[in-house]
């Protein structure tokens, strides 16, 4: 059973807490997330990710939220510390949240990114967070540079994104994008079910600055960036007439797999932006349904083949959870036999 939220009072400014016997040896965290501090330990390994701890007077990060404690320690929570403070919460930086990394070395750092978490800041969003604001503030407390972004993914899609930790592994990494080494596979959830059932979709797109979205072009026009994706259908949803799908960005243009995915009459669930030809209802899912599931690339230092895989964040499971379930349904409604009038 899922406990019901309860809005607390906001954290002072900054607030110090002095470790009493009877909470020696409670993990730091656990201590943060007691009653009369943050209130969860959702709440304390935000604070933590976001440089709002010192114990002692040291900076306390992520990898300090097991840390045992003892009688007499200074634990303090700095909320408007420079560089952490936020003018206010949104959904993916809520302190529920947190940044998942998925892999982490001295060179390279891979995220499994929330939806609705920008991958680095917008003067546009100038109030939202974002991953590279996370990271650095997650790098701060161990003493390392800033974080350098390597690629980026939509805001409302998630999954893996890939940054650099120095300028040497970051050009590496860079240009490994643009000759299109990497692979990079996406799971979505679409209206329809493509025909045939494994392809290739090959456009043309523009980007267009003052609309910010990508169009349909041809490859005359200078503006034309050619975009490949392939993709295999791995589910059928009947009821729904809906379909998983698995793409593989042969290129990567921006909103690729969303532009294609609509022209060819299979838009994504929840898609906001390219809704020319949406069916009615395609857009009750609150994003749209994509996922930047795996992804292959070399190691810019030892060279060795890295893959690695971001399980499905909790609202697709359920989207897919739910679609599966009304199929399942169906099933047992034809199955059952017609009662016989007496």
């Amino acid at each position: 059973m899922v406990p019901k939220r309860t809005h607390r009072a906001a954290a002072p400014a900054a607030t110090e807490w002095t470790v009493q016997p009877e909470e020696a040896a409670l993990r730091l965290d656990v201590y943060l997330a007691g009653a009369g501090r943050l209130g969860s330990r959702g709440r304390a390994n935000w604070a933590l990710q976001r440089g709002k701890v010192l114990l002692n007077g040291a900076d306390a990060g992520p990898g300090d939220s097991g840390r045992r404690l003892a009688a007499g320690d200074c634990v303090r929570l700095w909320m408007d510390r420079p560089g952490s403070a936020r003018t206010r919460l949104r959904r993916a930086d809520h302190p529920d949240g947190g940044l998942q990394i998925v892999f982490e070395d001295d060179a390279v750092i891979v995220v499994n990114k929330p939806p609705g978490l920008l991958t680095v800041p917008l003067a546009r969003r100038a109030e939202a967070s974002s991953v590279l604001e996370q990271l650095s503030a997650h790098m701060r407390t161990k003493g390392k540079r800033v974080p350098l972004v390597v690629h980026r993914i939509d805001r409302d899609t998630s999954g893996l994104v890939v940054f650099a930790t120095g300028t040497a592994a970051h050009h590496v990494l860079k240009e490994q994008f643009l000759r299109r080494r990497p692979e990079r596979i996406y799971l979505a959830v679409a209206t329809g079910v493509p025909d045939p059932s494994a392809g290739e979709w090959h456009d043309y797109l523009a980007w267009d600055g003052s609309s910010l979205a990508q169009t349909v072009s041809e490859r005359h026009d200078p503006r034309a960036q050619e975009s490949r994706s392939r993709y295999v259908v791995r589910e059928v949803f009947q009821r729904a007439n809906a379909s998983l799908i698995e793409i593989t960005l042969v290129t990567g243009r921006r909103n690729q797999i969303r532009v294609q995915a609509q022209r060819r009459g299979h838009p994504l669930l929840g898609e906001q932006m390219y809704t020319i030809g949406v069916p009615a209802g395609a857009a009750a899912f609150e994003r749209q349904a994509l996922h930047a599931w795996r992804l292959s690339f070399e190691h810019p230092v030892t060279g060795r083949k890295l893959t690695l895989e971001a399980p499905l964040p909790a609202d697709l499971r359920g989207l897919i959870d739910s679609l599966r379930a009304r199929d399942a349904q169906q099933r047992e409604i034809k199955g059952r036999s017609p009662k016989k009038r007496q």
